[in-house]
């Protein structure tokens, strides 16, 4: 069967089997995270080696950053649920006496489809789907086509653990896609690409189908470090940062605005750091990941190439590997191109400012596509609060990178071309329920304020009284 046929049955099965209505049931979805939670556990071995064919991750790596988060992630979402999904019961007030108990329902929205990217093909899948099984949806999850270890291991996974009308994986390409986005699910997750994620809004308004976006940001995330900042402490966590995955990820620095007071400094501190960390050839160290395919090697030879009397650090890579070094390329104008658009690689290209011209700089950040992301590195903490209020884009961090995204009770979301709605635990089962509220009437009591006739004082009396 092609998925032309089997895309609508499995759609249509989904439908059927939420309008047995067992996924209603707290207890249900409970135990459907814990065979996840379990699955997950024991292929914890397939999943590390899925990882490291696909992405050349490292297992330590792979572990930290796709298994044992997704692991977490279920274990914030069980230990919460009942919480979360109890119904509110809230007083109607004294203008709707004597109707005075209203509740408030959490309700799924149905058959849901997460489209899921390949830099975290793990984690950016299952743990979506952790959000959307605690809401009490079933799920169809496209994954890339980029990971097919990745895909075929999620595939088993999933058909070993769930029925099909409950859960499915579908691999495939931008075609399959398509398929998907043409059939009317109730809710759809996309992370990705600020491109793609137009075409997703696009479809999903034909039916009018609620959307959830997890976007990178079309000219990346920015980190601002002040002439005061530890510059040791930054470059560690910056190269440990741009490191990992190869820069394949949202909420990488895109780019490093630096005091041109301390740039020359904090240029020198972030090569020892690099070197420290991976050697003195990241092309050969088993730790360090490689580029997804050979147009995102191209990619970076571009641009080392374009910028080549700028590399002050990395600029080769090994065709064959598809590995490219950690490239430092300094100075780039602020109006460059290479910082005008989402990099999603090694390439850390770095911006100098006059110190006392931060809050130009910041404008000028603020007047473009918002980030998903901001760091900023100071030990002025009321400039970096007062900057973190005033700046929009997803999430970021004060002297410090990433993690931010680890902590729990939190969401983790973007704004603008960054993306829409949030998740992570109570704020993905949020995501993926509506609140539904439901006034309990009464048939004693009743007074006729809303009746006619309107015209006795009486009556005007007593509705400005309780509606003011």
């Amino acid at each position: 069967m092609n998925y032309e046929e089997k895309i609508p049955k499995i759609v249509a099965k989904q439908k059927k089997f939420f309008d047995t209505g067992k996924t209603l049931d707290v207890e249900f979805r409970l135990k459907a995270l814990r065979i996840l939670k379990n699955a997950v556990i024991k292929y914890e071995d397939d999943l590390k080696e899925a990882l490291s064919k696909d992405l050349g991750r490292d297992p330590l790596e792979a572990y930290f950053c796709d298994v044992g988060s997704l692991i977490l992630e279920i274990n914030e979402t069980m230990k919460g649920l009942k919480k979360w999904a109890r119904t509110e019961v809230h007083v109607s007030g004294v203008h709707c006496f004597p109707s005075i108990i209203t509740k408030v329902y959490k309700m799924p929205y149905g058959a849901t489809l997460i489209i899921s990217p390949f830099n975290f093909p793990i984690l950016l899948s299952f743990g979506v789907l952790a959000a959307s099984i605690a809401g009490g949806n079933t799920a169809v999850i496209k994954t890339s086509s980029k990971t097919p270890n990745c895909t075929a291991l999620m595939k088993k996974i999933i058909s070993e653990i769930y029925p099909c009308g409950y859960v499915t994986v579908i691999g495939g390409g931008h075609d399959v896609a398509d398929m998907l986005l043409a059939q009317r699910f109730d809710k759809i997750f996309y992370t990705g690409s600020p491109r793609v994620g137009v075409h997703v809004l696009e479809e999903a308004a034909k039916n009018l189908t609620p959307v959830a976006l997890e976007l990178g940001g079309e000219t990346g995330n920015w980190c601002v470090i002040r002439k005061d900042a530890d510059l040791k402490d930054a470059a560690n966590k910056i190269a440990f940062f741009k490191s990992l995955n190869s820069g394949q990820i949202c909420i990488n620095i895109n780019q490093v605005a630096v005091a041109k007071e301390v740039a020359m400094d904090f240029v020198v501190e972030l090569k020892k750091a690099f070197t420290k960390q991976l050697g003195e050839s990241p092309l050969t160290n088993a730790e360090y990941p490689r580029l997804i395919n050979k147009s995102a090697f191209d990619k970076c030879v571009k641009y080392t190439e374009k910028y080549k009397d700028r590399v002050v650090y990395g600029g080769s890579g090994n065709e064959n590997t598809l590995k490219f070094e950690p490239t430092v390329i300094y100075p780039v104008d602020i109006d460059e191109e290479i910082v005008n658009r989402e990099l999603f690689n090694p390439l850390l290209p770095i911006v100098t400012y006059e110190d006392f011209e931060v809050d130009k700089l910041l404008d000028t950040i603020n007047s473009r596509e918002k980030g998903l992301a901001l760091y900023v590195f100071s030990n002025d903490y009321e400039w970096a609060d007062r900057t973190m209020k005033r700046m929009q884009f997803g999430g970021g961090c004060i002297n410090e990178v990433c993690i931010h995204m680890m902590v729990k009770g939190v969401p983790f979301n973007g704004v603008g071309h960054s993306g829409m709605g949030a998740y992570h635990g109570k704020w993905g089962f949020m995501e993926f329920t509506y609140p539904k509220t439901v006034l309990i009437g009464s048939n004693k009591f009743n007074l006729p304020l809303r009746d006619h006739p309107h015209n006795r004082k009486w009556k005007d009396l007593l509705i400005h009284l309780f509606e003011r």
